[in-house]
């Protein structure tokens, strides 16, 4: 448990709550070890049937802590390790996760709060919501398979617009898309994902685990891609056009890639 991310049982019915309203919900370190182990608890207990993602109003996910990202850019972070905690670790799980998983998005959801959304069951969203994956603009790739369930789930030209362009979708534009299942009123977005979840809970629980099982298919496509964009991942976030990225961000300017790609060619 932590500050920052809330975990409540409720009838079968699991919710995570990101509560780290200061940061807009930008996820740390500590809050993937939250949901890692709240998703490996969902799937060893027979008291929980669906998992339920709720931000706060105004805002779901700004997505990985920057601060993180930095680090790592700068190369003052450690490389993941065996057991460690940070975005991979939960981008791993989501795939193996074997109960239903729903989100309710309010506000911002940016990076890795949309990627994902492409393996939850079930999404909702209100009218505020904002959808944006602005991996390349950060001189990265996008994440979490999307490279593989993006295309299939939103066809090509809407998943290269989302992940490539970086264009930022209305909660109305993600409903036409097939991101999310429906636009709900803000006032009404967190009762509509429980009383979705709460129908599940009610449904014979071993069918429901491989009726969803059978629908997902094999995982083993959707690792292997994950495990290509980690390498393509690490190897850019070294890269002079990340590294600027990440410091005009910081200082809250345009970023200069064409000046750091001629810097890179000098040393």
């Amino acid at each position: 448990m932590s500050k920052d991310i809330n975990v409540s049982i409720t009838d079968g019915v699991q919710t995570i709550r990101f509560t780290r309203g200061e940061k807009k919900n930008a996820f740390s370190r500590e809050m993937y070890a939250v949901m890692v182990d709240a998703l490996n608890a969902a799937d060893a207990s027979d008291d929980i049937a669906v998992t339920v993602f709720i931000g706060l109003p105004g805002m779901f996910s700004a997505g990985n802590d920057m601060g993180d990202f930095m680090a790592r850019a700068q190369g003052k972070a450690e490389p993941d390790k065996p057991g460690a905690i940070s975005a991979s670790n939960l981008i791993r799980k989501l795939p193996q996760t074997k109960k239903p998983m729903i989100a309710a998005v309010d506000g911002l959801a940016i990076g890795i709060g949309v990627t994902m959304l492409l393996h939850c069951d079930l999404v909702y969203a209100s009218p505020n919501a904002k959808f944006t994956a602005p991996f390349l603009n950060l001189g990265l790739v996008q994440e979490a398979a999307s490279s593989l369930i993006g295309p299939q789930r939103l066809s090509y030209a809407r998943a290269f617009e989302l992940l490539v362009m970086g264009e930022s979708w209305t909660a109305d534009q993600a409903y036409h898309a097939g991101l999310i299942n429906a636009v709900v009123p803000a006032a009404e977005l967190e009762a509509r994902a429980l009383k979705s979840a709460a129908t599940l809970a009610s449904k014979p629980r071993a069918a429901l685990v491989e009726a969803r099982r059978l629908l997902r298919g094999d995982t083993a496509p959707i690792v292997a891609m994950m495990e290509a964009e980690g390498a393509a991942y690490q190897t850019l976030l070294k890269s002079a056009e990340a590294r600027e990225a990440f410091t005009a961000f910081l200082e809250k300017r345009p970023a200069d890639f064409a000046k750091a790609r001629a810097a890179a060619r000098k040393v």
